[in-house]
């Protein structure tokens, strides 16, 4: 009787683990999210998503800054969940991994004259907290800059290399006062000028590193450009606020400090690119001839040459122009595409 009710036991078990494995399965599924109302819309087999998700996952590197003394760069990509911080050492060389943090970096600029080190921009637990830190090349150590609790943004380097000039909370909590340090010594940090509201930042430094051009971001539609002394922190407003809003792009020092490199679309349907003398607060219009946005754009370090990108029905078409005469010519022979992140090296021919 015992051997019996072991053997009606055992197949009670075998019979159903008999039955689940010839059963066919279902194709798996993907439900909508609870916010969507879906109607007609065909049941979607998760095996599409998983073809279709190679296409949809792509890792991107992007240019940060090139080192001064070496044709090698910092670019930002992500082999995980976030972005970090690689070195790539000669042309189509492998990318080396610098920075190894949870929370991603949001840019990194080498120091532009020895490229002993360069600062770097991270968030803190995701919530946009963002500190400077320095990066020293010899030995990979790690300083924090800024006060671990404020966010803190827009880092410019002077031209020396000595300074950079950047935005930080601290004072309120909300307004991006702009500050100045010596990155090899954090407590020489400086509030230079204190501002109202979030929308400002520092876009370049005078070659004399004695001024720096701040823009006030007030909306999509209108911006403000300042002339701010570095030391003391008096400001001078370089654009008419009497006029209809206007907005302002990017802006950069000439060679000799006399003049900046402006985008705007003052009395234009798109942005074009200007020169505005600095005596006179007068704009020369250079890109009249081009019916397109003008986006980013970098100056040589010499100052002789400015790249800019023009956005042609959503393609992008990289130019060149000689400073000295304001003439500009397309590059010729780049795929098709979308470019941005322009950066000259110090040897003003890489590009």
């Amino acid at each position: 009787m015992n051997l019996l009710r072991s053997l009606r036991v055992l197949c009670a078990l075998c019979v159903p683990v008999f039955a689940f494995a010839q059963a066919p399965q279902p194709p798996q599924r993907l439900a909508p999210g609870d916010n969507l109302v879906v109607e007609g819309i065909p049941a979607i087999p998760a095996s599409l998503a998983e073809k279709a998700g190679r296409y949809g996952d792509v890792r991107s590197a992007f240019v940060q800054s090139w080192n001064p003394k070496r044709r090698e760069m910092l670019v930002l990509t992500r082999f995980s969940e976030t972005a970090q911080v690689h070195i790539v050492r000669r042309p189509e060389g492998d990318r080396t991994q610098l920075t190894f943090f949870p929370d991603r970096v949001a840019g990194a600029s080498f120091q532009p004259v020895e490229g002993r080190y360069f600062v770097f921009t991270k968030d803190v637990g995701g919530g946009e907290w963002f500190q400077l830190y320095r990066y020293d090349m010899e030995g990979g150590a790690i300083t924090l800059l800024t006060d671990g609790k404020s966010r803190n943004e827009s880092p410019v380097f002077s031209r020396d290399g000595r300074r950079i000039a950047y935005t930080s909370t601290r004072r309120t909590g909300r307004d991006s006062d702009v500050y100045v340090m010596d990155p090899l010594d954090p407590k020489s940090d400086k509030l230079v000028m204190q501002v109202e509201g979030g929308g400002w930042a520092p876009l370049d430094w005078s070659p004399d590193g004695r001024q720096l051009v701040v823009i006030e971001y007030l909306s999509i539609n209108e911006s403000r450009l300042w002339l701010v002394d570095a030391a003391t922190g008096e400001k001078k407003l370089l654009t008419d606020p009497g006029r209809e809003p206007v907005s302002y792009g990017g802006a950069r020092f000439s060679a000799d400090g006399r003049s900046l490199f402006v985008t705007t679309d003052r009395d234009f349907e798109f942005q074009r690119l200007a020169m505005m003398d600095l005596a006179t607060k007068q704009l020369r219009f250079v890109t009249g001839d081009i019916h397109w946005d003008i986006g980013d754009f970098a100056l040589s370090r010499d100052g002789r040459q400015l790249a800019f990108v023009a956005n042609e029905a959503g393609t992008s078409r990289l130019y060149l122009m000689d400073t000295r005469t304001l003439r500009h010519h397309p590059v010729a022979g780049l795929p098709n595409g979308v470019t941005f992140g322009l950066e000259w090296h110090e040897n003003n021919r890489d590009l």
